[in-house]
């Protein structure tokens, strides 16, 4: 069996369902969607869409750094949006947290997110 251990940080919100915050299997760690969730309030942080991006982002990224990584190990992001016309803003958010290589990327539109988000994303990152 691989080595597996669970990631978790308070410094990015607790999961609201059942699932871990990451779930490291040998070098990989598959991060679980974030929206965003100001950790302390387990409140949206706002309900502009740029603050939201930037929130789940710095979500994603306390998770990394629990598991002793950064945004740059990421290999593969998925995008949530319920509004695709915000997916400039999105790139505009990665190239000011991101470095190149970007990691491989999909963007879907959905209908809707919990707690009423308008972003999500999830990733994988190797370490």
């Amino acid at each position: 069996m691989p080595n597996r251990a669970v990631i978790k940080t308070d410094k990015a919100p607790a999961a609201i369902g059942s699932y871990s915050q990451a779930v490291k299997v040998d070098n990989t760690i598959y991060l679980s969607g974030q929206i965003p969730l100001v950790p302390e309030t387990m409140e949206l942080v706002s309900e502009d869409f740029r603050e939201q991006a930037l929130q789940v982002f710095k979500n994603l990224r306390a998770v990394c750094e629990a598991a002793n990584g950064s945004l740059d190990h990421i290999v593969k992001l998925n995008l949530y949006l319920t509004d695709l016309s915000n997916f400039a803003t999105v790139n505009e958010v990665m190239d000011e947290l991101f470095t190149k290589p970007f990691p491989a990327r999909a963007a879907v539109g959905v209908s809707q997110l919990p707690r009423g988000a308008q972003f999500e994303a999830e990733a994988v990152m190797v370490i």
